[in-house]
């Protein structure tokens, strides 16, 4: 009994008490790592599939926040890109559709489970695509000494496209420039400055900068051409 008692527990004592140190530390770490934890997310809404000429014309999307659960160290090393929702917009024409969005929509590791998506349904407006152009007017102001005044402005381009969706582009009278001081011009000045327009869902196409040219003369004194 004693020759096996120090064949089996004596004999190479230290090896074996280095692997049972070992090996506790190793349980001690799956142990921990198996413990679950949830986090929220904010992630973003991606659309996959979008028709060539289909225009979302809903102002304001939101991002989903999407609540998972898993192991705490996975938790702890999740990354928001590995989290996001998706909505296959194939086939979608004008108008107006709701979408669910549920865990079947959301992509995510595969050791992660989705607990939640807020929110749950999206409803979004869509439009065809348009694009026109439009002229561009300048905002001038500025003070000038008695007598003198803006006689004339020009812009170039006088005119610039736009695009975006089809009954937004169709408000657009105008582009518009950032304001312009002409304070202290007298004859004539070429001001370079930007381009927009007030709707948020229209763009502008090449943005470029504008040329504004500005011609102060006194008032009854011949225009210059």
């Amino acid at each position: 009994m004693t020759a096996l008692f120090k064949r089996c527990v004596v004999q190479n004592f230290g090896l074996k008490f280095l692997s049972l140190v070992l090996a506790t530390g190793l349980w001690f770490m799956i142990s921990k790592d198996e413990q679950p934890a949830e986090v929220a997310i904010r992630a973003p809404i991606v659309f996959q599939h979008v028709p060539e000429q289909l225009e979302i014309s809903t102002e304001s999307i939101p991002e989903a926040q999407i609540r998972v659960r898993g192991p705490e160290r996975t938790i702890r090393q999740l990354k928001i890109n590995e989290v996001q929702a998706e909505i296959d917009l194939a086939g979608v024409k004008s108008g107006e559709r709701t979408f669910d969005l549920t865990s079947q929509q959301v992509r995510h590791p595969r050791d992660v489970e989705i607990k939640q998506v807020v929110p749950s349904q999206l409803h979004l407006a869509f439009d065809t695509r348009s694009t026109r152009q439009v002229e561009i007017r300048p905002r001038v102001t500025g003070n000038f000494a008695t007598g003198e005044q803006i006689v004339k402005v020009d812009t170039d381009p006088p005119r610039i496209t736009i695009t975006g969706p089809r009954h937004h582009v169709d408000k657009i009278d105008a582009a518009t420039t950032d304001p312009i001081d002409a304070t202290g011009t007298l004859g004539s000045a070429v001001f370079i400055t930007n381009v927009y327009v007030s709707d948020p869902l229209v763009q502008v196409e090449q943005a470029t900068s504008i040329r504004v040219t500005v011609v102060v003369q006194k008032v009854g004194a011949p225009t210059t051409h």
